[in-house]
């Protein structure tokens, strides 16, 4: 008997475990989801050899801020300074690209 109640114990013990953490990374999915991406951002030039993409995400509900990563080759992803002027130029050219294919 005290046995079976251990181990009923743990069961219940595993299963409400598997919820909390279940929970908790779908909570953290949409933390970042709904939250600026970027805490800190790079000015400095980052040589066009070693970007692979950039992506722009505009401000909105989620984010007052214009958001700009780049993913290098290496395969980290890098925010970059909107305000910078080799950056604004970036932009300027996502921009254009994309009003050009509607």
């Amino acid at each position: 008997m005290a046995t079976e109640g251990k181990c009923m114990l743990a069961i219940l013990a595993i299963c409400l475990l598997s919820a909390c953490v279940t929970e908790g990374m779908s909570l953290g999915r949409m933390g970042t989801e709904l939250r600026c991406q970027c805490i800190k951002t790079e000015s400095r030039i980052i040589h066009p050899k070693h970007i692979q993409t950039v992506e722009m995400i505009k401000s909105g509900a989620h984010c007052s801020n214009v958001e700009v990563i780049a993913t290098l080759k290496s395969g980290q992803a890098v925010c970059l300074d909107p305000s910078a002027k080799w950056v604004e130029r970036i932009i300027k050219r996502i921009l254009e690209s994309s009003s050009k294919g509607q």
